[in-house]
């Protein structure tokens, strides 16, 4: 077993891992193809994670133009602690008004009082969901390393 093996995380600790209030950190391909990369809050809806952005952001334009969608989520701060996940897929955009409204609740409800500010039909009103269909997951956590040297 390589190393890199070694440290993946098994398919429930990615689940637990991405179901926690975390940073999405999404990238989408601009019309240059240079990379543009926002932090989003998200929630879990099975194997894919959705956050709602305004309907007008540069995100949206670029996935309406190109669906590839590729997000990381990390925690730790030192080596010896660090995780993430990588999800790599396609983007589908979620218009419709009630489900729209259902996700900037929920996400708020996801993240408790930093969640909390804003009027959720206002600002539902101005936004779309963005659902991440992972094509291809990649896990990594570090404290698996000291199992290995034991």
């Amino acid at each position: 077993m390589s190393s890199r093996d070694a440290i993946r995380m098994s398919d429930a600790e990615v689940a637990a891992f991405l179901a926690e209030p975390r940073t999405l950190n999404v990238a989408t391909v601009g019309p240059d193809g240079s990379i543009h990369l926002v932090a989003m809050w998200y929630l879990m809806q099975g194997a894919s994670p959705v956050f709602t952005t305004y309907r007008k952001s540069q995100k949206v334009a670029n996935l309406r133009r190109d669906p590839r969608l590729s997000a990381l989520v990390e925690a730790g701060d030192d080596y010896g602690n660090l995780r993430g996940v990588e999800l790599i897929g396609r983007a589908e955009l979620i218009e419709d008004p009630g489900e729209v409204l259902t996700l900037v609740r929920d996400i708020a409800v996801h993240y408790g009082r930093r969640g909390a500010g804003q009027d959720p039909a206002r600002a539902a009103a101005k936004r779309v969901g963005v659902r991440l269909i992972p094509q291809r997951v990649i896990s990594w956590d570090h404290a698996k390393i000291g199992a290995l040297q034991h």
